[in-house]
């Protein structure tokens, strides 16, 4: 069985068909999906989709794209709202320096924010960082000082001196699929060097296919495609790979351990 540690079912791309959706992850063998909060300000709709399925949970929090629109969102807030019992995990938040969508300082806020949250839940932060590497890896580092919070870098596409970095403050790393593209040597490279039990797999759906759907709508059960190049890269069994990251996503994500 697999784990698509994130996506975004409340996108309006999955509105038409989100219960064959969730069947046909169930069908590919992923066991469950964890929707992904851009907003806080809409989490009563991410909730409502967690709640409706038994093999969906969520996270709460503010996209780094957002930031600029919820810099009123309190840390209490959202200590408050991850309390409910389908909340695993923090975020997104982080930085994006690709879009810059939101100002820097607006975007480094809202992340350590986001971090003091993870630090006083327990629950993982999940880590936007796109073209920002630097300045994700020093906060990180800073912050961990100040207090150690669990977090995975989600669909990690930066460089290896990232990777190096918030391994060694006891990060996980996530892949999704831009890892089977043909151009993406590098990325599997330094996927092959993630430790076995630091290592997760995810669509970022709609987003993002993975080979042989790109270019087409994403969708969790895609998920598998990427496992299976994400296990060839690293000359691992299918079956093992896939084990092993289903079994570090309930690590990691320990509060989706008592979902039904």
């Amino acid at each position: 069985m697999l784990v698509d540690s994130h996506c975004h079912l409340d996108f309006p791309d999955f509105a038409a068909e989100l219960p064959d959706v969730v069947a046909r992850a169930g069908a590919a063998g992923v066991s469950h999906l964890v929707t992904i909060s851009t907003r806080v300000r809409r989490f009563p709709e991410i909730l409502a989709i967690a709640e409706r399925f038994d093999q969906v949970s969520c996270s709460v929090g503010t996209h780094p794209h957002q930031a600029a629109e919820e810099l009123d969102v309190t840390l209490g807030e959202i200590v408050a709202l991850s309390r409910h019992p389908k909340v695993v995990a923090i975020g997104e938040a982080g930085l994006d320096y690709h879009y810059d969508t939101s100002p820097r300082d607006a975007q480094e806020q809202g992340f350590r924010t986001h971090i003091a949250a993870a630090r006083e839940t327990g629950l993982p932060l999940v880590i936007h960082a796109r073209e920002a590497d630097e300045d994700v890896a020093a906060i990180l580092e800073e912050e961990s000082a100040r207090g150690a919070f669990p977090f995975l870098l989600h669909c990690f596409t930066a460089g290896p001196d990232l990777a190096r970095r918030a391994l060694a403050l006891g990060g996980y790393v996530s892949f999704s699929g831009v890892v089977t593209f043909k151009k993406s040597e590098d990325l599997r490279a330094i996927a092959a060097s993630v430790p076995a039990d630091r290592i997760l797999v995810e669509t970022d759906s709609p987003f993002l296919a993975p080979t042989p759907y790109r270019g087409k709508r994403n969708e969790p059960s895609f998920v598998r495609e990427t496992a299976k190049v994400l296990a060839e890269a690293r000359g691992e069994a299918f079956e093992h790979f896939a084990q092993a990251t289903t079994r570090n996503f309930f690590t990691l994500f320990s509060k989706a351990k008592s979902q039904p």
